[in-house]
């Protein structure tokens, strides 16, 4: 494979037929100035992420954002449709106080995790233990396992430092600096066995607490930054979990450690509602010339909760959003159809794109492109051919106009490799059609943003989305307008070696639509 700078691809491109009239370029000139001087992606942000908030599969927010797209396209003239693709277990996030009441009183930082069972508005009070340093077997474990009757369970490690590395990098030496990794990875490592010997895993003990009689079960999921943890779903049936800040977990588990028997109180309110519809959202412009092939911009609509999905997908959501307001505008006659796809359920394994997959095998089979953004709120910088021989022919082509303050900053990766199913164009790419992730800078997404406590709208960087809408409109276009159908001849994949064996296409995958197996 070889990386290839798009500013490079100009005098590459003059053998070919590129579509570069001065209709095209008037065209995309006033897509230009319409989203850099009237955005409507702030006014977007705000009603999605400040008034509707996370977007949990399952949850009234979801469903409301759902709505709120399906009037948000409909006020801009664009037919656009729920899709319901399946059923999931309906939740909806209430009130969360931690508060620890001995030796002292103090406020804890954190939150229920989602799906959780409800303590009702009197929460639960008890002790906080931790468990045992050192358990020899299982047989020791369910010894000690009796003891947890009525307590508060702590069963996330201790942290030995609250600092990300990359302030440790800055600041200490660098004896002080290898001694803290060696140390931490000492201390993780003998975690780990320490769970191993109870005869569980660190999701199959939460179980067995509970079982044992455990009122209530604190975690601590941090993210290794100042401030993050990750927040995912309750594993428990009845007694509440939560997430504590490290800052907070930490200082728990020291008082427990030294025998000063911590007590907490949560009150963790959440509702049940039952089995509830799950969807997709789907606008489309129709094609005038080719409406049997088609062009689709791709982004997961939904998110984990622990705060608004800003950057995990808002801002993918958003692009996708402001791209069809563009084409709209300036391209409301398509050659082929454009349809945009929020997606729902792509947290829990892709579900809402899978059944898409499935249920419209026509735009599969009719598919021009799928352009498909899903990590984190940084411009644009690169994309890869997805393992298609051809495709450095049709993306440049399509690359070719897009204003060079935006491109010059993407790197090309042809024919690339397909993609395992890291996020929704998967769906699609492992059908063998012609699909494209636009992968983007990262601004610190994997540790601060990327399923956190700290994914709000404070986080977007507008005029790196503000780039990724206009190339994502500007794709958009050149792929319907394209005289050629993209081609899906795939490269012969390269041995793997690990294993000696030929690499192999991904293989298409059934979406889960029962949640209520969860």
């Amino acid at each position: 494979m070889k990386f290839i700078r798009i500013i490079l691809l100009s005098s590459a491109l003059l053998s070919f037929t590129v579509m570069s009239s001065q209709d095209t370029t008037a065209l995309i000139d006033a897509m230009v100035k319409e989203a850099n001087e009237n955005s409507q992606l702030e006014r977007l942000a705000h009603e999605m992420l400040d008034v509707i908030g996370p977007r949990l599969v399952g949850t009234p927010q979801m469903k409301k954002a759902h709505d709120w797209a399906v009037s948000t396209f409909k006020s801009w003239d664009v037919d656009v449709r729920n899709e319901k693709w399946g059923e999931w277990r309906g939740w909806e996030r209430g009130i969360t106080h931690i508060d620890m009441l001995e030796p002292r009183v103090q406020t804890l930082q954190g939150m229920q995790l989602a799906w959780n069972p409800s303590t009702g508005s009197k929460g639960v009070k008890a002790e906080v233990i931790t468990l045992p340093n050192k358990i020899i077997d299982s047989m020791d474990f369910q010894k000690w396992l009796p003891s947890v009757k009525g307590k508060l369970v702590m069963v996330s490690m201790k942290q030995p430092t609250g600092r990300p590395d990359y302030n440790w990098e800055e600041f200490a030496t660098e004896e002080s600096f290898e001694k803290m990794k060696s140390e931490r990875e000492k201390q993780t490592e003998e975690w780990r066995q320490n769970i191993r010997n109870t005869g569980y895993n660190s999701r199959s003990i939460i179980g067995a607490l509970e079982e044992a009689g455990a009122v209530g079960i604190i975690s601590c999921n941090w993210s290794r930054g100042f401030g993050v943890n990750k927040i995912f779903s309750a594993r428990t049936k009845a007694i509440p979990t939560v997430d504590v800040e490290l800052e907070d977990y930490t200082m728990l588990y020291r008082l427990a450690e030294y025998g000063d028997k911590p007590v907490v109180k949560i009150v963790a309110e959440s509702k049940e509602l039952g089995r509830v519809p799950t969807f997709n959202t789907i606008a489309e412009l129709k094609g005038t010339e080719k409406p049997n092939e088609y062009i689709v911009l791709s982004a997961h609509f939904d998110s984990w909760d622990g705060a608004t999905g800003a950057t995990d997908n808002g801002t993918g959501s958003l692009v996708m959003l402001e791209a069809m307001r563009l084409l709209k505008k300036f391209y409301p006659n398509p050659k082929r159809t454009i349809l945009v796809g929020l997606w729902g359920s792509e947290e829990q394994g892709l579900n809402g794109s899978r059944a898409f997959v499935e249920d419209h095998p026509e735009v599969v089979d009719g598919l021009q492109a799928l352009f498909n953004q899903d990590n984190g709120t940084g411009r644009v910088v690169r994309i890869s051919g997805g393992g298609f021989l051809n495709s450095y022919d049709y993306i440049s082509r399509w690359l070719y106009p897009v204003p060079e303050d935006i491109k010059k900053h993407i790197e090309t990766d042809f024919p690339g490799m397909p993609g395992g199913g890291g996020s929704d164009y998967a769906s699609f790419l492992a059908m063998g059609a012609p699909a494209f992730n636009l992968s983007a800078l990262n601004w610190s997404y994997w540790n601060y943003t990327w399923h956190t406590n700290r994914d709000t709208y404070d986080k977007i960087v507008f005029d790196d989305v503000r780039s990724n809408a206009i190339l994502t409109a500007i794709l958009a276009y050149m792929a319907s307008e394209d005289p050629e159908k993209s081609s899906r001849q795939k490269i012969v994949l390269p041995i793997n070696p690990r294993t000696g064996e030929q690499r192999s296409w991904p293989s298409p995958r059934s979406p889960q639509r029962d949640g209520m197996k969860n």
